[in-house]
């Protein structure tokens, strides 16, 4: 009897404590990350994007002066359609917690591939799937040049489906973040593109957003500006879903993403880490 006493004794003493109902016990020491965090956001399944333009015929086309009543008895010289394939089979997946930056050369699609993604260009094929509402970063239809950059920021924050609480909460965070100081009192008229495109940025992101699109606005402003500026788009990412960012400040996307997508004729070239995906871009 003293032997299974005993034996039981130990076998108690082995066995790991069960924690009691207000007590969470983690495998590491580190709490559980947002249950959000690498859940998709956007996915773009093979996706077109044609534009269809008119265009005058080049000089070459036209031929010289002698031939322009020819031209005109042929019905040739006028305006004819022409299609731009400005985005051609892009595919890829954004997830929850993503900052992902765009590269490419001038023409080959970035602000396309934005604007459909954002809803406001429909695909010629293929398609865009996103879990909440993106918003692409200004609020340029909301900004009036002759109304106050006070009642601007009224208007774009309602723009953006925010309360009147909301915008009272958010007003005075605006206006320190924009740095417009007392000309929120002044029309926009009288603002520099720098200081326009500051206030667009803080308009836009006084609000959490589930996928938020910026493309170029980041291109003016002092340094401390951007500073706060990819501070800003980091506590988004934290709090919000996804980030694309365009910018030929290639120094910007490499501190701020944690993903680069290159663009080249419309194609996706190159997806991955910002260092190497960028010192490849660098080297084209």
């Amino acid at each position: 009897m003293a032997e299974l006493t005993e034996e039981l004794s130990r076998v108690k003493a082995e066995e790991p404590a069960v924690p009691s109902a207000d007590v969470r016990v983690y495998p590491n020491p580190e709490p559980p990350h947002d249950p959000r965090e690498g859940t998709p956001t956007v996915i773009v399944d093979d996706l077109h994007i044609i534009y269809r333009v008119y265009g005058a015929a080049t000089d070459a086309e036209k031929g010289n002066a002698a031939n322009a009543l020819m031209r005109l008895l042929k019905r040739q010289g006028r305006p004819q359609m022409k299609e731009i394939h400005a985005v051609r089979g892009v595919s890829f997946v954004a997830r929850h917690g993503d900052a992902i930056g765009i590269v490419g050369r001038n023409g080959s699609g970035k602000s396309t591939l934005l604007r459909a993604i954002a809803g406001l260009l429909p695909p010629h094929s293929g398609a865009v799937y996103t879990d909440g509402q993106p918003s692409l970063l200004g609020v340029n239809a909301a900004l009036m040049r002759e109304l106050t950059g006070e009642r601007n920021i009224v208007l774009g924050c309602y723009a953006m489906g925010m309360n009147p609480t909301q915008v009272q909460e958010k007003f005075d965070d605006i206006v320190d973040f924009s740095g417009i100081g007392e000309f929120v009192q002044f029309p926009m008229s009288t603002y520099s593109s720098g200081m326009g495109a500051r206030l667009r940025f803080a308009i836009a992101s006084a609000k959490k957003h589930d996928v938020l699109i910026i493309d170029e606005a980041l291109a003016t402003g002092d340094r401390e500006f951007k500073r706060k500026s990819q501070e800003r788009i980091k506590q988004m990412r934290e709090e919000a879903g996804t980030v694309f960012l365009v910018a030929h400040n290639l120094d910007v996307i490499e501190e701020t993403c944690n993903r680069v997508i290159w663009l080249h004729k419309g194609k996706i070239k190159m997806d991955g880490d910002p260092k190497t995906v960028i010192a490849a871009y660098n080297k084209a």
